[in-house]
């Protein structure tokens, strides 16, 4: 065969490895690269800087083989003393402890198209899978009975060919199954498919150094061997378009073969044996490593380029069905699904399907019950993508094309597709309907990148009609449009949203649907960019008005998946893992700026449980149309209310705080100091209301041993019976409930019998005294009458315990707080020393009590701790309104054995 040019002179050399490079594979994107080497380590490269981004360490022998998922997130390799490790593929950190994969070394490995299993191939003479999800074997091994040298997959995954010192094996990487197996003359060292899938090719060890072609439709040998080298081929790889092959060969050579006719065009020369190849991502260079302890990057002459189509085998030829049996129809559809021809795949297997319905063998005619035809795939995937619809925007940019398109027009692009053809052409039998892989494709394709971001002169849907995003005047908006969908489209997302375009403002209904939707939407995206349009720098995300805004609350916590732009669009801090909520320093500037505890940020939960604590995070955020207040944390509640823009934001406000009551039954909504709202005086005017810290956080807690000896205490002056009725009476006590924008309120209520005004450096406040109550002083800018037992006024003012069935519950001792300023700490029953002694003297009698009794008696202790009280005034109906404090009302019962009392004070009121 004729020789090729010789080049001796690489582009580059990558060189920091100690000893001989193994192994090496180029990410998906092109920009780096991973090398494994007989110096027990790894090196992640980055190939346009070249150098060195990360030292691997951690396999126990020399690394032979090394992989990368098919989406760049995941580095694995295989070491010597049949140790498996996963590592990240952005950072380059392990993912995993080392797994004793095999009993000797691992030689090869390889993803499944889909990156869900990983093949391992070992001198220890068997074949094994692995879930890439939990690291652990999957089904059973394959005996191979000889070394196993390589393991490749077939692009459509549907085989897996493995590479023995005996033969090469095709196997069905599901069931384990071997399909068929043959023998070229000595060791089959490597392996690569052509990327239709039709060929095979092998390489062979010294006794045979040359390539073979197999047609993967029966397994015979393609016309004649390839020969060249001279001595073993550790590996060989094949260009993305099917055109050219690299081999590398213990000869010291590198040589480039051209697919279509078997032939040497270039010949790139060593100083030692190459042990590994690969092409780049764009197939215009040659990666190889080896002796040298280095690798070395040769570019692909433009020659070899130019020639850059796939050629074919006649596969009408190869392949015509027997009239007479199905058979002939079936090896004909798999054969065009492999080429890729997924039409022909199709009407082929309908056609197939005819001849199953029409057999005359009865046995023939009941096969066609395992099958199914294309128009019952068709509708089980409608009904996948129906449901994968339901979480998502009505409208989304297709980053491809640059048009804005409804759901429709997404599903007609979906079928349009590749994958759709492919994923039809594939589903052929009654259990594929069932199985997770139509669910796979199509929660792939749909997959959607939202934007969070401070609005500024934005686009509106009217605008981008009907119009290619990607050609429009680069005005002021179109150039953050532009930019966001080229990031999503570098990121390998089809579909991105933003609020600014993609929803029809002028329609009511559907920007209701959209308020209500838009936390699940940001929550089911595969990435939320968030672009910083004022950093430029690292450290300056702490002080970025995107932290401000009332929208991006939601816009942070909802999305599983964030990145950071800056205002040029680059990455933010540079970091280039996928996922900044997993950047600790990142995470850090957040939980600084916005005071959102650490967990919620990267693992938030809507819902109402902890409202108050939620409502303090949003308390400092503005929004530019007021309403929004409210409407913003809808999602964050898991909420959903009619949106009416113009009702203004203390209503809007108020039907948001009357729901969330409403569903929980948590008062610690109404845990707040400033103004009123017009809505309920129980709700404030302001989200502000809540940003100081709440009450139940700033209050004491009895340690363990005070709380027990005062239960005892209670247990020698409180009767059973006392203690009982008050707890049924509690217990029995209604939730808060809002109707009609009144509250009725279950609480525990104290008279008030004295006001005395008295000025408090320019602030007025009042001394207050009420029944069963210790004395308290209180600030607020309402005026109250001041009266007392001698001078007393025919309007009611009450001072009220709001009653929270959380108060049924143990209270929680772990957590210690100092007390506020407004509450001063009492003698008697919280006194340590007595509280110590008595724990101490009456441990046993205490554990004596009926369990309901001891219950009563913990309730009467919570109910004796300082609480945030209400003050009411009753109204000429009856009801009561709330007079606002500027500071928390903490208020503590005087005696707490008097029981009764309470019991006769225990009141459910209605307050405007």
């Amino acid at each position: 065969m004729a020789e090729g040019p010789v080049i001796t002179k690489p582009l580059r050399a990558f060189q920091d490895h100690r000893d001989n490079v193994l192994a090496v594979a180029v990410f998906p994107d092109g920009h780096r690269m991973v090398t494994g080497s007989k110096d027990k380590t790894l090196r992640l490269w980055d190939l346009k800087k070249g150098v060195v981004l990360k030292n691997m360490k951690g396999n126990q022998d020399s690394v032979w083989a090394v992989g990368i998922s098919r989406d760049g997130q995941v580095i694995i390799s295989g070491g010597g003393k049949g140790e498996l490790i996963a590592w990240d593929g952005v950072t380059g950190e392990s993912l995993i402890e080392a797994i004793t994969a095999h009993s000797w070394s691992i030689f090869s490995l390889d993803f499944s198209p889909n990156s869900e299993v990983l093949a391992t191939g070992s001198r220890d003479k068997t074949t094994k899978f692995w879930c890439t999800k939990t690291w652990k074997q999957q089904g059973n091994p394959i005996a191979c009975d000889a070394v196993v040298y390589c393991v490749r997959y077939s692009p459509d995954g549907n085989l897996l060919a493995i590479a023995t010192s005996r033969d090469i094996q095709i196997c069905n990487p599901r069931t384990g199954d071997c399909i068929a197996n043959f023998c070229s003359l000595a060791d089959n060292m490597s392996l690569a498919w052509t990327p239709n899938g039709r060929q095979l090719l092998s390489a062979g060890s010294g006794s045979d150094s040359t390539i073979r072609g197999w047609d993967s439709l029966n397994w015979k040998q393609i016309d004649h061997p390839w020969s060249g080298h001279t001595s073993l081929i550790n590996a060989i790889t094949i260009n993305s378009a099917g055109t050219l092959v690299a081999s590398a060969s213990h000869d010291n050579h590198v040589r480039l073969w051209r697919l279509s006719d078997r032939r040497t065009i270039y010949v790139f020369k060593h100083s030692g044996a190459v042990c590994s190849v690969t092409f780049s991502a764009d197939g215009k260079h040659i990666l190889s490593g080896g002796y040298d302890k280095k690798v070395l990057e040769w570019k692909v002459p433009e020659d070899a380029l130019s020639g850059d189509v796939p050629i074919e085998l006649p596969l009408d030829v190869a392949i015509e069905p027997n009239p007479s049996s199905y058979l002939g129809y079936e090896e004909k559809r798999a054969a065009l699904h492999r080429a890729k021809r997924y039409d022909e795949a199709i009407e082929t297997f309908q056609n197939m399907l005819l001849k199953l319905e029409h057999s005359p063998d009865i046995q023939t005619r009941e096969l066609r019950q395992q099958y199914v035809d294309r128009s019952e795939v068709e509708v089980a995937i409608r009904k996948i993508i129906d449901v994968q619809l339901e979480n998502a925007p009505l409208r989304l940019l297709d980053t491809y094309s640059g048009y804005l398109c409804d759901q429709n027009a997404q599903i007609s692009a979906f079928k349009a597709s590749t994958e759709y053809k492919e994923l039809v052409s594939s589903t052929t039998k009654r259990a594929d309907l069932q199985g997770e892989r139509i669910k796979h494709v199509v929660a792939s394709y749909f997959q959607y990148v939202t934007l969070s971001h401070r609005w500024g002169k934005e686009l509106r849907l009217q605008d981008i009609q009907e119009k290619n995003v990607y050609k429009m005047n680069r005005a002021d908006g179109v150039v953050k449009l532009q930019s966001f969908c080229k990031a999503s489209h570098d990121a390998r997302y089809r579909w991105a949203w933003s609020d600014t375009c993609c929803i029809d403002k002028s329609d009511g209904a559907e920007v209701s649907k959209s308020v209500n939707s838009m936390f699940t939407w940001y929550h089911h995206s595969a990435l939320t960019i968030v672009y910083l349009s004022d950093v430029s720098k690292p450290g300056e995300l702490e002080q970025s008005e995107w932290n401000e805004r009332g929208w991006t609350f939601q816009e942070l916590v909802a999305p599983k998946v964030v990145r950071f732009y800056q205002k040029d669009w680059t990455i933010y801090r540079n970091d280039l893992t996928p996922n900044h909520k997993h950047s600790d320093a990142i995470m850090e500037e957040l939980r600084e700026a916005t005071g959102i505890d650490s967990r919620a940020l990267v693992a938030f939960r809507p819902g109402t449980s902890d409202a108050r604590e939620r409502l303090q995070w949003a308390s400092k955020r503005v929004t530019t149309v007021q309403e929004d207040v409210a409407y913003s944390l809808f999602g964050i509640f898991s909420i959903q209310l009619p949106v009416l823009y113009g009702e203004k934001k203390q209503n809007a406000l108020g039907r948001l705080l009357q729901e969330i009551v409403a569903r929980s039954g948590d008062i610690t909504a109404l845990d707040w100091v400033g103004q009123p709202s017009e809505f309920n005086s129980c709700v404030p005017a302001e989200i502000t209301s809540y940003s100081y810290t709440a009450l139940r956080c700033a209050r004491p807690s009895l340690s363990e041993k005070q709380f027990q000896a005062a239960v005892s205490r209670l247990r020698n002056v409180v009767s059973e019976d006392l203690a009982l009725k008050l707890y049924d009476t509690l217990d029995k006590s209604h939730a808060p409930r809002f109707s009609q924008c009144r509250l009725r309120l279950p609480c525990i209520t104290f008279p008030v019998s004295e006001f005395r005004q008295r000025d408090d450096q320019g602030q007025t406040t009042y001394e207050v005294k009420a029944h069963g109550l210790y004395d308290l002083s209180i600030a607020t800018e309402d005026k109250l009458p001041q009266f007392s037992p001698a001078e007393p006024i025919r309007q009611t003012f009450l001072l009220v315990y709001p009653w929270s069935r959380h108060l049924l519950e143990l209270p929680d001792f772990t957590k210690p707080h100092d007390f506020g300023d407004n509450a001063q700490s009492r003698e008697g029953l919280w006194d340590d020393a007595q509280s110590e002694d008595s724990f101490q003297s009456a441990p046993e009698e205490y554990h004596t009590d009926s369990e309901p009794y001891l219950r009563a008696l913990q309730l009467i202790v919570r109910l004796g701790q300082p609480f945030g009280a209400f003050l009411l005034a009753q109204q000429r109906g009856g009801e009561y309104k709330r007079i606002a404090s500027g500071h928390n009302i903490v208020a503590q019962v005087k005696d707490m054995a008097s029981v009764k009392d309470m019991m006769d004070n225990i009141r459910t009121l209605e307050i405007l």
